[in-house]
């Protein structure tokens, strides 16, 4: 697994909690949920390359 990198995150609240209920709706913590959120993000946009075993 490669090393992550700590750092803070300023979130409006409101948009924290629908994370934080859209996390425990598919069984991932809070901080999972937002780095899968980026992560599709990222892959959606062509910033970074999709991987060969994933759908789309």
């Amino acid at each position: 697994m490669p090393k992550k990198k700590p750092f803070v995150l300023r979130i409006d609240p409101d948009k924290l909690e629908a994370i934080e209920k859209w996390a425990a709706d598919e069984f991932r913590s809070t901080n999972g949920q937002i780095e899968w959120i980026i992560d599709r993000a990222l892959k959606e946009s062509g910033r970074i390359p999709k991987k060969k075993n994933e759908n789309g």
